[in-house]
């Protein structure tokens, strides 16, 4: 779930500054910036046993951010972001709209918009979505409520507390019914919420979502509503990056098997260091535990670890526009019945891969 603009949360990690995109219009006070990047990268699976797998994950992405100024007070804005996968041959490529979305800003310090956008649900736990390959899998999915991207979202973000009060951010968010769609994407009408502060490199942060199910969800009869709350730490200064989050859902988190889970509790924290010549080691780790499961085949119900692995990974830094990256996966998954009927993967990961941004 990583942001495109991971590189932009160190603009200290080299004196040519960070990564930004590529202004192809300017004029009338009318600016659309072009960015992207692209990425060669392989994968390998299973590497704890003899049965390791690899598989070449390569893929392209590219957005367009634009504004306007409508007059002294008011900026209408808009972006839009495309992923192209290369890992197939030619004409069989898998592509995906990331974001689309165009709103309007007021003054500088809020602002409305509407489309396909990140869920207000995932603002805390953006916090801990850092690490090098995996991470931010423990309670975020895309097309799941409001807790990553997802579409069909109104969302009123104020900055500052309308300028009263640095470092103090809140957003509230409304989604609409979305049932045309697999059981596993689909959501009732709901909203999210979400507050932060940032303040001498501390920044905290909580959010909370609340979504009605859909019919065929609450077929399940697991119950009508689906529900996420989220707290986050962090601290970016000094060359370090340490963030730490806890949050639970009820009803709302896919399992393997496409089952809702009734309930999760969820950990993740991250840590790195970004060094002057341009390596920058991270060490993650992420837990989600499912509590009172629902019985299947061997499993009795009840409790069990659906995540559970470290992550140990580095980016080295060529300039803002270049890197390289590795990142190991120690899958600490215990051979358990759930893990058996749900066909969860334990075993480790070892990601390779090179960057080009802007």
């Amino acid at each position: 779930m990583k942001r495109l603009a991971l590189a932009t949360l160190v603009p200290f990690l080299l004196t040519t500054g960070a990564v930004s995109a590529a202004e192809i219009y300017n004029k009338n006070s009318n600016k659309v910036d072009f960015y992207g990047k692209m990425v060669g990268e392989r994968v390998w699976s299973n590497t704890d046993d003899s049965n390791s797998e690899n598989e070449d994950t390569s893929y392209a992405r590219f957005g367009v951010k634009g504004e306007t100024q409508i007059n002294s007070a008011l900026t209408g804005f808009g972006q839009f972001e495309y992923n192209l996968k290369a890992s197939k041959p030619e004409g069989s490529q898998e592509s995906s709209t990331r974001l689309a979305f165009a709103g309007l800003r007021f003054d500088g310090k809020s602002s409305l918009d509407y489309g396909r956008n990140y869920g207000v649900a995932y603002d805390a736990p953006s916090y801990t979505d850092m690490l090098v390959e995996w991470g931010g899998d423990s309670l975020v999915a895309t097309d799941n409520f409001m807790n990553g991207r997802t579409n069909g979202v109104a969302t009123y973000r104020v900055s500052d507390f309308y300028g009263e009060v640095d470092g103090f951010d809140f957003a509230v968010q409304y989604q609409g019914k979305n049932s045309n769609r697999v059981v596993e994407k689909q959501n009732g009408d709901g909203y999210s919420l979400s507050a932060s502060s940032n303040f001498d490199g501390f920044g905290f942060a909580t959010s909370y979502g609340k979504s009605d199910r859909t019919h065929e969800q609450s077929a399940d009869r697991k119950g009508d509503n689906a529900e996420i709350w989220t707290i986050a730490a962090k601290y970016d200064a000094n060359s370090v990056y340490a963030a730490v989050m806890y949050g639970e859902t009820r009803n709302m988190t896919v399992e393997n098997d496409g089952q809702f889970a009734n309930k999760t509790q969820n950990v993740e924290a991250v840590v790195q260091y970004q060094f002057d010549f341009g390596l920058r080691p991270s060490l993650g780790y992420v837990f989600s535990k499912g509590t009172d499961l629902s019985r299947r085949g061997n499993f009795n119900g009840g409790d069990a670890s659906r995540v559970n692995y470290v992550e140990l990974g580095t980016w080295y830094y060529f300039n803002k526009n270049m890197n390289v990256y590795a990142a190991y996966k120690f899958n600490l998954l215990d051979d358990t019945a759930y893990v058996k009927e749900t066909g969860l993967d334990k075993g480790d990961q070892f990601a390779l891969g090179i960057v080009y941004q802007f």
